[in-house]
């Protein structure tokens, strides 16, 4: 019974926190819980933790991706240029879109390619395609910026339904959907076991790369959306700027979501909590007037500690 007690509170340990980080927001500063700023916190959060979601797959199978934020940049460039080839009327958003998909999923295939095929180490592979991905946006714009030529472009990332922001709408359904896929389908178990002990899984007839592969496609879909929802909001998007340390927040999300970093195991929702706890972190620390040069720090900081909490739990087990 004790042991059951222990896992029960590992489990929802990452809601504890995020009801505990509320209730001291909310007692920091009366503007806290408007609903304008909650909804704020949760459009701002949006973009990394849709990434975070795919991110979340590619974790638990044991891997990573750290070009997320270049290949983010890359999309949405691409996505504007397309939708300005393409007239930019409503026929050419839905091409934009399109093509962001396709090309966020073409580009998690090439990181899948890359680690199963060749068999480089997922840290290092995706070190190399962020690099990568980034020169080639920044090749194509001169280092400068993709505007769109219509101001149908900035629908999706600017548009609501009521007063809840399109992206929320999309980050929510989409982490419904792969929760879904990751909890109740035989690929979210096979990812589990891949995760958890690969040459086990493979004695079991699981198609190991197989299954790394499409996770890391699945993150590429991810980013996808982001992209086409960042650019959108904006109307355009920065070749250097666009993306930067998101591959950091979306990892963060993952792992103060419960996700371990050893693979095996974690949950979609986890992760929805662990983005939104990072958004109410950097609210409060933008209320309270501490510098952004310090922000990242405290990022770095939560990170650490989240690590480590899940060390410790793993101990106890």
């Amino acid at each position: 019974m004790e042991n059951e007690r222990k896992f029960d509170l590992s489990k929802y340990m990452t809601f504890f926190a995020l009801i505990i980080l509320f209730i001291i927001s909310a007692m920091m500063s009366e503007y806290f819980i408007k609903p304008r700023n909650l909804l704020n916190i949760l459009r701002q959060v949006s973009y990394t933790g849709t990434i975070a979601l795919g991110m979340t797959f590619v974790i638990i199978c044991n891997g990573i991706d750290l070009s997320v934020g270049s290949l983010t940049a890359l999309v949405g460039g691409l996505a504007v240029l397309t939708f300005n080839a393409a007239g930019g009327g409503w026929g050419a958003l839905v091409l934009a879109v399109a093509a962001a998909l396709i090309l966020g999923i073409a580009g998690g295939a090439i990181n899948g390619i890359i680690i199963t095929k060749a068999r480089i180490a997922p840290f290092i592979a995706t070190l190399g395609t962020m690099t990568i991905f980034r020169s080639i946006v920044l090749y194509i714009a001169d280092a400068g910026e993709y505007r769109s030529i219509s101001e149908n472009f900035k629908v999706i990332g600017s548009g609501r339904l009521g007063p809840v922001p399109y992206p929320v709408i999309i980050f929510i359904l989409l982490a419904a959907i792969l929760s879904i896929i990751l909890n109740n389908t035989k690929f979210g178990r096979y990812v589990c076991a891949v995760g958890s002990n690969q040459q086990v899984a493979h004695y079991a007839a699981i198609k190991v790369n197989t299954i790394k592969f499409i996770t890391y496609c699945i993150t590429g879909f991810t980013v996808g959306i982001t992209a086409i929802m960042l650019s959108s909001r904006l109307n355009s998007i920065s070749s250097s700027n666009a993306g930067l340390s998101y591959e950091l927040d979306a990892i963060a999300a993952v792992v103060i979501g419960g996700t371990s970093m050893a693979g095996g195991k974690g949950t979609v929702w986890g992760t929805v909590m662990g983005a939104i706890i990072l958004g109410i972190i950097n609210n409060m620390l933008n209320m309270v007037g501490v510098s952004p040069y310090l922000q990242g720090a405290v990022k770095g900081g939560v990170i650490i500690l989240a690590v480590l909490l899940q060390y410790k739990n793993n101990e106890n087990e």
